[in-house]
């Protein structure tokens, strides 16, 4: 199976660069350079770029690579920490049962 060009939904996209936009600045806050990160991710600094512009065909561990690399990795116990559709649709299923 070959690598091509990730299609996505536009919506996607855009969620994909506003994320890369959010650790650019994050990087930048902690006057971070683009090299520190990569050597501190142990990847290139192409894919730190392509991080950063929420490129969609870098690996989802290499995006945790680099929140590691700035210290935000623990952002990620945030991430759907609560699933209040979820947890509706099972509420909704266990009464019917009742």
């Amino acid at each position: 199976m070959g690598r091509g060009k990730v299609i996505l939904y536009p919506q996607v996209q855009k969620k994909l660069e506003d994320l890369g936009h959010r650790i650019k600045l994050a990087r930048l806050r902690r006057k971070l350079t683009i090299e520190m990160v990569a050597e501190r991710a142990k990847i290139s600094r192409f894919s730190v770029r392509e991080v950063e512009n929420g490129s969609p065909s870098v690996a989802i561990g290499i995006y945790v690579n680099v929140l590691m690399a700035i210290g935000m990795v623990k952002e990620l116990d945030n991430f759907l920490a609560d699933d209040p559709l979820g947890r509706m649709l099972q509420d909704d299923e266990l009464l019917k049962y009742k």
